[in-house]
């Protein structure tokens, strides 16, 4: 019998994954790894539960490598975890959530080559949490070239949009076109896979209802990027379909003026989960605060979503965002470390709720 033909097991699931939730670093933690060197972190992470993963690779990287590589290790163990733990429709929906990081990898890889990274550095981003084995993505690292990259994407969920923007990118060689191919490829593919829902107390319900948020947060997220760019970009490059806050056409019209988009947002039924991030929009000189300010709403709202409806997808949802945010704050302490920035610069660039 397949993972998908047992029955579905949320009560189970949630138990395992509060107790994960418990253990995963707080604002004080942060706070102590912000005063610390690189080596400092490791041996720190080495006395919490990244202590499998630190000891397994201390022998071949050090200092910030070392750090990623356990980072993202860690992250697809606790997934992969999930996985194994859940049953039926749970495992469905989650399995197909966490082809996020195939598009991930396919992004991180598409990027790497085209910026003409070292395979070794491009490897140290991959999370292998998605369904893409290891055997594919070695193959996709040996590609040298963006066109082999799309080509060996054709059998995949991401074949066709790829396929269909490789003209632009060759016109212009700008990385959006196939960006946004990936990210519209699997929003697109979780939508279809839910389908219509009838029924709107059901688990698909609230699955569908948590996918549409997210991509009202992603569609905010670039269409602010594009608003503060000033880049003549059309906005419906960036759009991707299935939110609920705005359509692309209402998005093109908004984009050309901040203050009418965050009081849409502030309008919207999202308005008090991201008052904060908009507050901060208004306030900062740049989009760092904003987006960081964005992604703890994402998280807060999660939560919020996760604490009403406890018997269902949505408390491992709001692990899985919490716990990428984790691995988020602490590469960018290490790398912040790295590069000699201030504790205040790296504190910028933290989520923390």
């Amino acid at each position: 019998m397949s993972k998908s033909d047992s029955g579905s097991n949320p009560e189970y699931v949630n138990a395992r994954v509060r107790a994960r939730r418990a253990k995963l670093y707080d604002d004080e933690d942060y706070r102590k790894l912000v005063r610390m060197g690189t080596s400092e972190i490791a041996r720190y992470m080495e006395e919490s539960e990244y202590e499998t993963e630190m000891n397994a690779l201390g022998a071949r990287y050090s200092g910030v490598d070392l750090i990623e590589y356990a980072l993202n290790r860690n992250l697809a163990k606790h997934f992969e975890d999930i996985l194994d733990w859940s049953g039926g429709q749970l495992y469905d929906q989650l399995a197909a959530y966490l082809r996020k990081f195939d598009a991930w990898n396919l992004k991180t890889i598409l990027r790497g080559v085209y910026a003409g990274s070292e395979r070794e550095e491009i490897e140290a981003d991959l999370i292998r949490a998605g369904e893409f084995d290891d055997a594919f993505l070695g193959r996709l690292l040996e590609l040298q070239d963006i066109e082999g990259i799309v080509e060996l994407c054709s059998g995949t969920i991401f074949g066709p949009g790829l396929d269909d923007a490789l003209e632009q990118y060759q016109e212009t060689q700008a990385l959006v076109p196939l960006e946004n191919a990936v990210d519209r490829a699997f929003y697109e593919h979780l939508l279809d896979e839910v389908g219509t829902v009838t029924d709107v107390d059901s688990p698909a319900a609230l699955y569908l209802e948590f996918l549409q948020a997210e991509i009202d947060f992603r569609n905010v997220r670039n269409a602010l990027r594009l608003s503060r760019s000033g880049a003549d970009i059309d906005p419906t490059e960036y759009f991707i379909e299935g939110g609920r806050l705005f359509d692309a056409d209402e998005l093109s019209q908004l984009v050309t003026n901040t203050d009418e988009l965050v009081a849409r947002i502030r309008d919207s039924a999202y308005g008090d989960d991201l008052s904060a991030a908009l507050n901060e929009l208004e306030e900062a000189e740049s989009l760092i605060g904003f987006e960081n300010a964005l992604d703890a709403a994402l998280t807060e709202y999660a939560d919020h979503f996760s604490n009403s409806f406890p018997i269902s997808v949505t408390p491992v949802l709001a692990y899985i965002i919490a716990k990428e945010r984790e691995t988020d704050n602490i590469r960018a302490i290490a790398r912040g470390k790295e590069a000699g920035l201030t504790e205040e610069e790296i504190e910028a660039e933290l989520v923390t709720i």
